[in-house]
């Protein structure tokens, strides 16, 4: 394995190559290997060969962009659109959700998905939102995943209830100020899907306002497993 930095020396190539740099999203080691420009930092690549002695890659799948507690995957498109039906909720409050982020939790038995929402207000005089319509979200986005992982929820008790934590206004300007300071593009930058970089995940949890739970499992029903598979 390798993970390529902006580090300028010598690079070892072998079978994987996981471009795994936090929040930058192109690579500044091209004159080392050509043609990693085509591909996002957290990409895994594969080398399928040599031709004139450069490698030739074959792109398997986006790193840092899945979720997982157990034997359940969660990838990006997935967790998109379980957020966008979960953010409907918001609206008969004249609210909307800004940005998310996410990050399996894992320090405890069994972990859990926790997402982080800024929620922007567009009235002057915004109606509360009660706890119970950002505990539907958290369940509407749990039923809106796989089955693979709503087995894990409902009969395997191997994931917790899904979290969401709600950051104060600007967090996610902050998040890419963060970026900025340590070597990102103002160009190229994008706000991360899943975070796992112990700071970032630092930075987020010291600008939670509150935070809910599900409140109950989704529904499952016993069957075949099913991962998404949406590219």
């Amino acid at each position: 394995e390798l993970l390529i930095t902006t580090y300028a020396g010598k690079i070892h190539i072998s079978t994987y190559i996981y471009i795994y740099i936090v929040m930058i999203l192109y690579i500044c080691t091209l004159e080392l290997i050509p043609g990693l420009y085509r591909y996002r930092v957290g990409d895994i690549l594969r080398v399928a060969g040599f031709k004139n002695k450069a490698p030739q890659f074959n792109f398997i799948c986006r790193k840092n962009v899945v979720l997982s507690i157990d034997s359940d995957k969660t990838d990006e498109v997935e967790l998109q659109n379980a957020v966008k039906n979960a953010a409907n909720h918001l609206s008969r409050f004249d609210a909307s959700l800004i940005e998310y982020t996410s990050y399996a939790y894992t320090s405890a038995i069994p972990g859990h998905y926790v997402l982080y929402w800024e929620v922007g207000l567009s009235s002057a005089t915004p109606t509360p939102i009660p706890p119970s319509v950002f505990e539907d979200c958290c369940l509407t986005i749990e039923e809106s995943l796989n089955s693979v992982y709503r087995q894990g929820r409902v009969s395997d008790k191997s994931i917790g209830p899904l979290e969401i934590k709600i950051v104060e206004s600007g967090t996610f300007d902050k998040l890419m100020d963060y970026a900025l300071s340590n070597g990102a593009s103002i160009n190229q930058y994008k706000a991360p899907r899943c975070v796992k970089y112990t700071p970032i995940i630092e930075l987020l949890n010291s600008r939670v306002v509150s935070n809910y739970f599900s409140p109950k499992c989704p529904k499952w029903v016993p069957g075949h497993k099913q991962w998404c598979t949406k590219n």
